[in-house]
Parts: C-alpha cells; structure tokens; sequence
C-alpha cells in the first residue's frame, strides 16, 4: 500500500489528495455515508428530512446511533431518549446490549421502533421520528427470549403494507446457523399480534429479516452467512402475501462480499425509495477487514426490481451513488494539507482526515500522548467555522484548537480540554485568521482513544 500523500498542485475540492493502491481509499467516496462503526441500519422520512437508526459497533451498545440529514450527504448524530439497557429489562432481557432497531410510520402517522435488546424484542413508539420515545407495551417485552426456545428472538423488522395493516418479522439461530424467521399480523395499535405466529423461513436464511412490496409481490429479504466472517450475504424470496409461501429463486444472492474490491460481509440491510428510485442500505465491514475487530459501516447503493419479479444483483461501490456523493458541494471548505505527531500505520497518516472518505481516518500511534493533528492552509487566511468528526459520535473528546501564521507561536482558540465534546460533527463557529490550525490532545489520553475521520475548515 502507498502512504498517503498530498501535494498543493494536487488539491482537489479543497482536499488533500491520496494516492492508494488499494480500492476503496480514494478520495471523496460516498461510502460509507456516516463517519464510524453502525450496523442493521433502519431508516424512516419525515418533512423532508432522513432519519437514520442502527446499531453501534462493537456489537451495540447501551442505546442506537441515530442520524438526521436533510441531504443525504451531511448526516448530524443525534442522541434518543428511548431504547436504553436500562429501560428495557425483564426476566429473559439478559446481560447484552441493544441492538438492531427498525422504524416505521403506522397508518395514523405515528412511527414504531421494534428493538432487540439481548435476546428479545421490545417496543416503543414516538410523534417525530427523534422522539421522545416511550415504551410501547406496557414496560415488558413484545417477543420475550424464550419465545421460541432454542432460536434468537432479535432483528424484528416492522412491515406496513399498502393497505395500513402492520406486520412483524423476527429471528435468528445460535452458532451462526439454524436461522429462523416468524412473522405475524399486528393490530392497528401496531404491538397487538392478531393471529397466530407462523413460520415463513426461507431456504438460505439466517438473520435480519426485511419485507418489501414491489408490483404486487412480498419480496422477504434477509442476511444469511457469518457478519465476522467474509461469508455473509443478502439473499431474497417472493411470495404472493405477506406470509408466503416464499419461493427463492436460484439466484437468491443479491449483495456478497468481494475481497479483491475490500468489500466485506455486507448485510442486514434495509430498502428505501427516493425520487422514484430504489436503495439498499446495509452494513459492511471497515477497511482493513479485521475479524477481530468488529468495526461496521453504513453504505447505500442502487437496487433494482424487475418486471418479472426478481431483483437484479446489486453491485456494491466505494462511491455510493449520486443520491450520496458531493457531500463538500458547495460548502466553501478551504484548501489544506495535514500532518501529525504520529500515525499508527502508513493506511492512519494525517492526510486521511482531509481526503472526504469515511472509510479511512487520522490514527495517532498507541502509545503517543499528547498527540497532535496539524493542518495547514497554504497562506494565511481568514475562517469561520470548522466541523470534526471524531471516530466515535457517541464518545467525549478533549482537546484544544490552536493556531499560528508560522507554526512556531501558536494561540489557543477553543479550549475543550476541561469539558469535553460529544457529537458528530463537532461545530467550532470561532472565526480567525491563520495558516495552521492544530488538534492538540491532553497529554495523559493515549493515542489509542484518538482517531479523526474528518476535518474541514470553511471560509
């Protein structure tokens, strides 16, 4: 691999260039969509306005991620109310974290989140797609875990056909195999099962059920494979209701992994239309594929229906299409080159936190403390404001702004190495003038709890 590098004859869109040998590391790629690790994306739209849930990697946490874009292109996180481990226990609620969540608009408008919070799935429900969220039914769980002895009852997709009616698919297996999917019809109240539970598995299903209509037919989609593996895949089934039967045709596999392309493992997806076009969203794995380090991220690509009933195999892209890409359009970021006190590994260098990807960031080495992350703008130039988008949107960071015309005097400008920062993207609205500006870090935070996707300074 080639080590990052930049040149000013090679700025491109007010960043620093890259040069990589391995696919997926080019510059101003629109996937991933959102900087950091989330998986079993679920996405829902409200006025205009995209708000996007999933679970946060390592294997989830004590609550979701959640994203809110206007664009498609510049995602804010956002912290819920509701589901937290705390408010969702109950005798079968275990010790694990939470987990894919699914969000849907039930025909009076109001939107339901069904939940997995360690081996069942919980309920909650909301006016605004950002809550507050409150439980749904009646503080116990909707599928406890020993509903089906012997399965997972976790990924409980929610479904609302043409017609207004609610449906719930659910489940997994143990080990990685003897996967299985339940559905059953749901009451307009929208956690009421009306009927019978019924077993609607499909041929080559594991995990991470999602239904949806197209010309008249269910199309029940799901994950099957390894997540940590490189084995896991998105397969689909049709059927003529939404139970079924569902017949899968031979060539079920519509989204694999392929390696050669560093395209790993993706899955647990969900579908979305947009300006007459259909999406899916799905998780893979981060670059360099790691399967001790369980690091995923949320991608979109095109997915197409076909007149006959079958959905063409997607292929999986570094750049996302039109819907995600140009996300620096417009927004008047100046010019830089980056350099750091340290990188972790050639594939960490400095420059990755200017080229506008979020599969690849700035990573101080383990043991440096007090590390620093230094841009600069090429001549002395007046700003307005900066957005940081750290490794984890959920964490606090400390740190202080400065800034220099030589870099050698440098002044403070914003100073969070008291109160630390949470959110992404961190907004500094300091306006000055300079020509280098510099992250520095506390000396006592190793360079292990370091690490920056992005940073842009506007005009």
């Amino acid at each position: 691999m080639k080590r990052c590098g930049a040149t000013w004859a090679g700025v491109v869109l007010a960043v620093a260039q890259l040069v990589w040998a391995e696919p997926g590391r080019e510059p101003h790629a629109g996937n991933p969509i959102v900087p950091g690790y989330y998986a079993d994306p679920s996405l829902v739209q409200c006025g205009g306005t995209n708000y996007l849930y999933a679970t946060l990697d390592p294997w989830g946490d004590r609550t979701l991620g959640c994203w809110e874009s206007a664009d498609f292109k510049n995602w804010t996180y956002r912290t819920l109310n509701w589901p937290t481990k705390d408010a969702c226990k109950s005798p079968t609620s275990g010790g694990s974290a939470v987990w894919a969540p699914s969000v849907v608009r039930a025909k009076g408008g109001k939107f339901f989140m069904y939940v997995s919070v360690h081996n069942e799935v919980w309920a909650g429900t909301a006016e605004h797609p950002l809550g507050p969220w409150r439980d749904a039914h009646g503080g116990k769980p909707l599928v406890p875990g020993n509903f089906k002895p012997g399965f997972h009852m976790i990924d409980a997709e929610g479904f609302v056909d043409d017609d207004g009616m609610g449906w719930l698919y659910w489940g997994s297996g143990h080990g990685w195999k003897n996967g299985k999917c339940w559905a059953v019809k749901l009451r307009s109240d929208m956690v009421t099962f009306d009927g019978e539970v019924h077993d609607v598995t499909p041929k080559n299903y594991f995990e991470g059920p999602f239904m949806v209509k197209r010309g008249g037919r269910y199309f029940l989609m799901n994950s099957t494979g390894v997540t940590i593996k490189d084995t896991y895949q998105v397969h689909y089934a049709v059927g003529d209701n939404p139970l079924g039967p569902f017949t899968e045709p031979a060539d079920s596999a519509i989204l694999i992994t392929d390696k050669a392309r560093n395209i790993v493992s993706p899955g647990h997806h969900a579908v979305f239309s947009k300006d007459g076009r259909d999406y899916i969203r799905y998780h893979r794995h981060s670059i360099p594929f790691d399967e001790k380090f369980v690091a995923r991220q949320l991608c979109v690509d095109e997915l197409h229906f076909t007149a006959d009933g079958r959905i063409e195999k997607v292929a999986p892209t570094h750049d996302g299409p039109p819907l995600v890409r140009d996300r620096l359009a417009g927004r008047d970021v100046l010019p830089a080159m980056a350099s750091a006190s340290s990188a972790a590994a050639p594939h960490f260098a400095a420059p990755c936190a200017l080229d506008d990807n979020y599969a690849t960031r700035w990573c101080p080495a383990r043991d440096d403390k007090g590390a620093w992350l230094q841009i600069d703008l090429g001549a002395t130039r007046k700003f307005s404001r900066q957005e940081i988008r750290f490794e984890y949107a959920w964490k606090a960071y400390c740190f202080t702004l400065q800034t220099s015309d030589d870099g050698q005097q440098w002044h403070t400008l914003a100073d969070h190495s008291a109160e630390p920062v949470t959110g992404s993207p961190v907004i500094l609205d300091q306006p000055a003038t300079a020509r280098y500006l510099r992250l520095q870090f506390p000396a006592d935070v190793p360079g292990r709890d370091i690490s920056v996707f992005e940073w842009q300074v506007m005009r």
